[in-house]
């Protein structure tokens, strides 16, 4: 389930080549399964039950669930597609833009950032 942790991203972001924008509801599609995520531009992203918080280092997402740790992977956004590889991953996955984010609940906790040294690998 931890790969799944790579499908978030996160709005308004630096990258190297300008301001990018992530948000938005995401669709994976693997074998058989489809996946619903939903990335937030208060640097949080959900799917199902699971709330994470995110974060672009230049052309990496980082992720961490609040277990101490950002899983890292390598990202490629095109209008909206996005495709991430590396970290956990097994082999590279696409996701779908399919629409715009629903507010975060105040109810929903963001996990705290862990300290940039604190990397999965």
């Amino acid at each position: 389930m931890r790969g799944w942790i790579a499908l978030l991203a996160g709005a308004g972001v630096l990258a190297a080549q300008g301001r990018v924008r992530l948000d938005g509801t995401w669709r994976a599609r693997t074998g058989d399964e489809i996946r619903h995520i939903m990335v937030r531009g208060d640097s949080s992203a959900q799917f199902g039950e699971d709330v994470a918080r995110w974060r672009v280092v230049g052309d990496s997402l980082w992720i961490t669930l609040g277990d101490g740790v950002w899983q890292v992977y390598g990202m490629r956004l095109a209008g909206d597609k996005l495709t991430i590889s590396g970290g956990d991953l097994e082999k590279p996955v696409t996701l779908q833009r399919v629409g715009p984010p629903a507010p975060r609940p105040d109810s929903l906790a963001i996990p705290e950032a862990p300290p940039v040294t604190a990397r999965a690998w």
